[in-house]
């Protein structure tokens, strides 16, 4: 008879759960090595202040959470999204920072849009504009054999450079280097979540990612063009041999991957917390964290969620590090080592994996 420890290890989605936990585990380790470097004299104070993180501050610091885990929880389902039909779309910060400049253009200029509407034609434009920078890498896969990395790669300096050029032509504001201040009626309403969590810059965004990471779950395991999704990333011959269209698979899985991205984008601006975008020549790392994110979360749209507040959560834990006698560096150095060993829950699993069986398999030749 096989031992719990056996029948779990095998389970897929108990050795998906462990192996995220590990994976945090080991990054919260390598922080507090950091910190033992840094300053040995207040190491475990600023551990434990990181480990506290939005619930230093109460319900008011668990909004500050939310808030930065909006945009990585978009990027992440992007990513994710991508992951299961075999496509690294490492694109997810050009087609965000597209999505952004469109629906802060809109939430500048379209003010004649009815006020109820206004912010809703800015989420679904900004979906557009990621949607068309996901369409390029996609359709020059499916064509081409193009490299996904390569393109998206390239389109996200596009994305940059064009938004910067668009901006300054468009809707810049000359004194403070950054964007015009978007209408009131493009912001997205409250809904009540700023009762809950009273932090000035929280709305109605999370209950919209909520929705977004239910319907994604029920797109990738409850329908047909899920399973094709999925049959063509993990065999593209067997798929292709079945009669599915992968090239077509491969396409419309880049342009839903780059909406989710876009959309992101306009979650994060339009939230009336005094956000802007700068005319700068730097990617939007909100992209390139939404790799870790969509790794920690193993691909599945539920775990990406907890994944993207897990690190809402310690970002804030990092800021509230500043009390501190730390250099700032050691912050997002601290943070950067456990978003870096959260890429490792995927390794984790696959050996989790391999134990289980190892010990299913000796339980069985004892059994004979």
């Amino acid at each position: 008879m096989r031992t719990k420890l056996s029948k779990m290890l095998g389970n897929s989605a108990v050795a998906s759960f462990s192996s995220s936990i590990l994976a945090i585990v080991v990054g919260l380790i390598f922080g507090l090595l950091i910190l033992l470097f840094s300053n040995p004299s207040q190491a475990f104070q600023g551990f434990g202040t990181i480990l506290l993180g939005g619930l230093q501050d109460g319900l008011a610091g668990m909004g500050n959470v939310i808030y930065f885990a909006v945009p990585i929880i978009m990027t992440g389902l992007s990513v994710g999204f991508a992951f299961k039909t075999g496509l690294f779309n490492i694109g997810a910060s050009g087609q965000f920072t597209v999505g952004t400049f469109v629906a802060i253009y809109i939430g500048v200029n379209w003010t004649w849009l009815p006020g109820y509407s206004h912010w809703i034609v800015a989420l679904f434009a900004a979906a557009l504009a990621g949607a068309l920078w996901g369409f390029v890498p996609g359709i020059l896969k499916a064509v081409a054999n193009v490299n996904e990395v390569i393109s998206s790669i390239i389109m996200n300096y596009i994305g940059m450079y064009l938004t910067n050029m668009l901006i300054v032509k468009t809707v810049f504001d000359q004194l403070k280097n950054q964007t015009l201040p978007v209408a009131a009626s493009a912001q997205i309403p409250k809904w009540g979540i700023d009762k809950i969590f009273p932090y000035r810059s929280v709305n109605g965004a999370i209950l919209i990612v909520i929705f977004v990471v239910f319907i994604m779950y029920i797109v990738i395991n409850k329908t047909t063009f899920g399973f094709e999704l999925k049959a063509c990333g993990k065999n593209p011959n067997a798929s292709k041999y079945a009669g599915i269209n992968a090239k077509k698979n491969i396409v419309l899985s880049m342009v839903i991957a780059g909406a989710i991205s876009g959309l992101g984008g306009a979650l994060f601006y339009l939230s009336g917390a005094g956000k802007y975008m700068q005319v700068q020549d730097i990617i939007a790392i909100e992209g390139f964290n939404g790799i870790p994110v969509a790794l920690l979360g193993l691909s599945n749209p539920i775990g990406i969620l907890f994944a993207g507040l897990f690190i809402g959560y310690i970002t804030v834990g990092g800021f509230n590090l500043q009390s501190f006698d730390f250099a700032p560096q050691v912050i997002d150095i601290i943070i950067a080592a456990i978003i870096y060993f959260s890429a490792f829950a995927l390794v984790f699993k696959n050996l989790l994996g391999r134990v289980g069986k190892k010990l299913a398999k000796r339980e069985d030749e004892k059994d004979e």
